[in-house]
């Protein structure tokens, strides 16, 4: 329980955290606009996102967000409903404060010299802010404003490196893709509250009305749609090989981490509150989680026989998330079946293992990128002689990626495949089992790269950037450690998803 009693607005004490810290750098660039103070940008944005992840910590072992009779003080809303604060929003909170921490520590390395690097730190919070409130959104209007402060930020991040042509160039593609994706999601907005007449997400599960059910039902293809894009799930994936090979390797771990699973969240929450499974389907004809069990089989195939193909790493572990996008979007393939909370907790616990071993795997990339080495497989022929313990850690990212015991990857993905097995989902069990045999094939190419093949020039010895390194040993460590605290985790991801399928 909390040792003092905090107010109804405290409950969104994380995000107000991260903003406040965004705007501590707002005034301290406005006062020194030339600083090159990376000790203190980075210093205030970690300082931020870990006061942050301890505060939403807290509220979830104190009991904010469970049921009341549980011992909790049940879910909290402001604003009249448009925010709640419950186990699942306080759930993503902690992945995205946990991605953002990594992601600032590693930057006070890999931004120096850097232009721009007060806004680089400055609009990393602000989409931290933007996807923090994504996962207590509980309207659409919030969700899409919450959606659009995550990623205007994050356009800007990716093109931030000026003279580089691939970061302008993949920050204009996620632009231009992501211009047209809010488009479509807004479109879908006005769809559904034409035919329900309401906004918020429990509003519109009363309102279900049969005789829109036509314009329902291309409403809520058209949300679809726009959750696509922030996952980066097919056929909305294609800005994110582009964009991740052209941002800082920061920025690219960020997005595919965090910028993820704050997609994952509103979809989560969108489809299980918004609409009901039984009540939606009588009313549009059809049950949409054929949409995504179709996605999920899609996306999975498509990402990792993308990245099979890629000979640039950066490439791969692009295509790599998008596959992992396909896992996650079990959880609501698997809907349809009696254990709803088993099916989409396995999904949480997926992603909140993929916050540290694929951010990890991404800023190992950066620490390659630090010491100027080229971006090819072959490029990274060899490493282990030079770096052995940053090498150790990318095996371990890379060998969790794949689903290989016994790191934590493994144990998301078993939870996954025999969720899908108990919701008859054998089809989606199957693509799961055999796409993760074929992620193993890539994964284990720059394993043996690092390890195994003699490299194509003789290497000097290379710099150890503490900040780099911290971040990288740090989620290795989290990766393997997770594993014995895989019972509490999981746990905490069966009761976040309990309280939007309940």
């Amino acid at each position: 329980m909390f040792p003092i009693e905090l107010s109804e607005w405290a409950a969104l004490a994380p995000v107000y955290i991260l903003v406040l810290s965004a705007m501590v750098l707002f005034v301290f660039d406005s006062i020194n606009p030339r600083t090159t103070n990376r000790a203190f940008l980075a210093g205030t944005t970690t300082a931020g996102s870990l006061a942050a992840l301890a505060v939403a910590v807290w509220f979830l072992l104190a009991g904010v967000g469970t049921p009341q009779a549980d011992g909790g003080f049940g879910a909290i809303s402001l604003f009249d409903g448009q925010l709640v604060v419950d186990q699942l929003a306080l759930f993503f909170i902690v992945v995205v404060t946990v991605v953002t921490s990594l992601v600032s520590i590693a930057s006070y390395d890999y931004m120096k010299g850097h232009t721009y690097q007060a806004e680089y730190y400055t609009l990393t919070l602000l989409a931290a802010t933007g996807m923090a409130t994504m996962a207590a959104s509980n309207s659409l209007v919030t969700i899409f404003i919450a959606l659009e402060l995550a990623s205007l930020p994050s356009y800007a991040l990716v093109s931030i490196l000026k003279d580089n042509r691939g970061s302008i160039e993949g920050g204009l593609k996620y632009f231009l893709i992501g211009a047209l994706s809010s488009a479509i999601f807004v479109y879908g907005i006005s769809l559904v509250y034409g035919a329900t007449g309401f906004m918020q997400l429990d509003a519109i599960a009363e309102n279900l009305d049969a005789d829109y059910g036509p314009l329902l039902g291309l409403g809520i293809l058209m949300l679809i749609g726009g959750f696509a894009f922030k996952t980066a799930s097919v056929p909305f994936h294609f800005w994110a090989p582009e964009a991740y090979e052209g941002a800082p390797a920061p920025i690219a771990a960020f997005l595919s981490s965090a910028s993820k699973a704050a997609g994952f969240v509103i979809a989560f929450r969108v489809f299980t509150t918004a609409f009901p499974l039984e009540p939606t389907a009588s009313v549009i004809g059809v049950d949409w989680t054929v949409a995504f069990i179709i996605l999920a089989i899609v996306t999975m195939t498509i990402g990792n026989f993308a990245a099979a193909t890629q000979t640039n790493v950066k490439r791969m572990l692009a295509y790599s998330s998008v596959g992992h996008a396909g896992y996650a979007l079990i959880g609501l393939a698997g809907l349809g079946a009696g254990a709803n909370d088993v099916v989409m907790g396995a999904a949480l616990m997926h992603l909140f293992v993929y916050g540290f071993m694929n951010t990890g795997a991404f800023l190992f990339v950066g620490l390659a990128e630090h010491w100027g080495v080229g971006r090819t497989f072959e490029d990274y022929n060899g490493l282990s002689a030079k770096a052995p313990i940053a090498c150790v850690a990318m095996t371990v990212f890379m060998f969790s990626l794949a689903g290989i015991p016994p790191f934590g990857g493994f144990f998301s993905k078993y939870f996954l495949f025999t969720a899908s097995i108990d919701a008859g989902l054998l089809f989606v069990a199957a693509a799961l089992v055999i796409n993760s045999a074929l992620s193993l094939y890539y994964y284990s190419r720059l394993v043996k790269a690092l390890w195994i093949e003699e490299p194509v020039l003789e290497r000097e010895s290379l710099s150890q950037p503490v900040g780099l390194y911290a971040a990288i040993v740090f989620a290795a460590v989290m990766t393997v450690v997770v594993l014995p605290g895989f019972g509490p985790v999981a746990d905490a991801a069966v009761d976040a998803a309990a309280a939007v399928v309940a």
